[in-house]
């Protein structure tokens, strides 16, 4: 009986695709998180300034929000398995650049700043590839359901495992190991992508007018309400209460006069 549910809540791995890119991302995803927690302490440890933090978190979603439409619709039209590579190899360059100037000692607040707005330029055009991608990657439709959960549940695995390695290392040997950890991470997740044998697709939309795209899939956003309603909830927790973490370097040092491990076990506690 458990030998079977244990089948049943895994069985999106049975498909090649997806199982290699389960792999790459579960681990990738645990670098990213770590990237994201040394950065924050890195800024708040060279500025002392909450508004630095807040503008370095505004850097790296910027972008995303004002091209992730587009790119979703670009995504449709072309083909999602290369974007991806490209995306991945873009966001190993970004981790690597910012690893190389901390170990350096060289590393200022505009380097970050803008290798932040790079970090947002990839992802606006990663995350809903990426998302997307789970479609092309799972050849039976009725484990869509199933890779979905699946996806959530190393999301946010990686979210309780990577926060808390890198308050360690932080302590031990400082944030540019763990901006290298990251950027060593993506190569598993390019691997797993070099690896796996997409068929093509026939697009039927090719000719069409990449604003005429997202204005459809605006109107259909609004007019569904189902969806409406998850977009302006989503939009509401967003504004009003995701931007905590940008700060958690505050409470971590000046409010619970901890480290950069009171830090990792805050951003890792969120992932339980």
């Amino acid at each position: 009986m458990n030998s079977e549910l244990v089948k049943q809540t895994l069985r999106a791995l049975r498909h090649k695709n997806y199982r290699l890119f389960f792999t790459g991302q579960s681990l990738s995803l645990i670098g990213t998180w770590m990237q994201s927690v040394a950065l924050g302490w890195l800024v708040y440890r060279m500025t002392d300034s909450a508004f630095l933090l807040g503008l370095v978190g505004f850097s790296s979603q910027i972008p995303t929000f004002i091209l992730a439409s587009i790119a979703g619709v670009l995504a449709d039209r072309y083909n999602k398995h290369k974007i991806l590579i490209i995306t991945q190899t873009l966001a190993m360059v970004q981790a690597f650049i910012l690893a190389f100037l901390t170990l350096s000692s060289s590393i200022q607040i505009w380097h970050i700043i803008l290798l932040s707005l790079f970090s947002g330029l990839i992802n606006a055009f990663d995350m809903p590839t990426r998302q997307s991608f789970v479609i092309d990657m799972v050849d039976d439709r009725n484990d869509l359901p199933n890779a979905i959960a699946l996806n959530s549940s190393v999301f946010n695995a990686a979210r309780l495992i990577g926060p808390t390695i890198a308050g360690f290392l932080i302590a031990a040997l400082g944030e540019g190991f763990c901006f290298l950890i990251n950027a060593l991470s993506f190569l598993t997740v390019i691997a797993a992508l070099l690896m796996m044998k997409i068929p093509p697709k026939e697009k039927n939309h090719k000719n069409e007018k990449v604003l005429e795209g997202v204005k459809e899939g605006i109107k259909y956003a609004y007019n569904f309400k189902p969806i409406r309603a998850l977009l302006l909830l989503i939009g509401l927790v967003s504004l009003t209460g995701m931007p905590y973490t940008v700060l958690m370097p505050v409470f971590a040092k000046d409010i619970l006069h901890g480290n950069s491990q009171t830090l990792g076990f805050l951003f890792g506690a969120v992932g339980t």
